[in-house]
């Protein structure tokens, strides 16, 4: 029995697809240990992916003035109100 010639073709075609499959399967669960369901993988990757690039800052930088909200949610101020007349503790994302 004699192999077609495309027999061959195909299935490293299947492999390849395979190995694609396999290899997308293990990112989606190792940034869904990491991250969280998949809404948050959905939002890390339309929202945060491309918003990441390394800053200017440095230690020891004066901190950019930026308009904040008090812990009730409801109140604004900026930042060099604040800075030098009593501590301020800023709280990044949820710890809930």
């Amino acid at each position: 029995m004699t192999e077609k010639p495309h027999s061959g073709r195909k299935r490293v075609w299947l492999w390849l697809a395979g190995s694609v499959a396999g290899l997308l399967l293990v990112v989606f669960l190792l940034l869904l240990h990491f991250i969280g369901g998949p809404k948050d993988i959905y939002g890390f990757l339309r929202y945060a992916l491309p918003e990441m690039r390394e800053g200017n800052l440095h230690v020891g930088d004066v901190a950019p003035d930026a308009r904040l909200y008090s812990l009730d949610g409801q109140h604004t101020f900026y930042l060099h109100d604040v800075i030098g007349k009593r501590p301020v503790v800023l709280i990044f994302g949820s710890y809930t």
